[in-house]
């Protein structure tokens, strides 16, 4: 029966791996990202006038912008979920360009880090909204609908923020009454150590 739940168990374990061609695949997402970025990168450069205002420029940088934060948090979940849930990433261990918050970004980090990024990207889809409604009609109706997700991403950041915020103290409390616990019964056996010393030098 112990062999049975060892092999069990190690099956249980080692199926973490089933993780790592998703992150693969996003690699492959990353790779089509790159590459609408230099199509939009070059759309601008080979239709640059000087005629051409600055709104027009501004949405266009704002259009790369919105292309390198959504590569940003590709490159986050494949780093923060491979290393969290498959296994650690050796080969970056002793790099000098290993991001500093490898290794550190938890589960917790990782989704804060990902509604950081969606708010961020949300904020940018709006920004070139605006810009680009000058003389321009707009669609308003789509345009309430992104404020709305916009504000939904905030407030499901702030809940996040809060429930990892009361999770953190409580588990700092049961922390701390272990370890009162653990001083109270250590005195206690200390007492009763003494307390035979006393007796048996009488």
């Amino acid at each position: 029966m112990s062999k049975f739940e060892d092999g069990l168990e190690r099956g249980i374990f080692a199926s973490r791996w089933l993780l790592a061609p998703m992150y693969v695949g996003l690699l492959a997402g990353l790779l089509l990202v790159t590459v609408k970025f230099f199509a939009a990168l070059w759309k601008m450069v080979s239709t640059y006038t000087f005629a051409k205002s600055a709104e027009d420029v501004t949405v266009e940088i704002l259009t790369l912008i919105d292309i390198a934060l959504l590569g940003n948090l590709i490159l986050i979940v494949i780093f923060a979920g491979y290393e969290n849930f498959v296994s650690k990433i050796k080969v970056a261990e002793d790099s000098e360009d290993r991001p500093s918050w490898m290794g550190t970004v938890d589960f917790s980090g990782l989704k804060m880090k990902l509604i950081g990024s969606l708010v961020a990207i949300s904020v940018i889809l709006l920004l070139k909204d605006f810009v680009d409604a000058d003389g321009k009609e707009m669609d308003y109706e789509a345009v309430a609908w992104r404020i709305g997700l916009h504000f939904t991403f905030v407030i499901s950041g702030v809940l996040f923020a809060v429930m990892d915020y009361w999770g953190a103290k409580r588990s700092a409390l049961l922390t701390q009454t272990k370890v009162a616990a653990m001083q109270l019964k250590s005195g206690a056996v200390v007492t009763d150590d003494s307390e035979v010393a006393s007796t048996e030098s009488r």
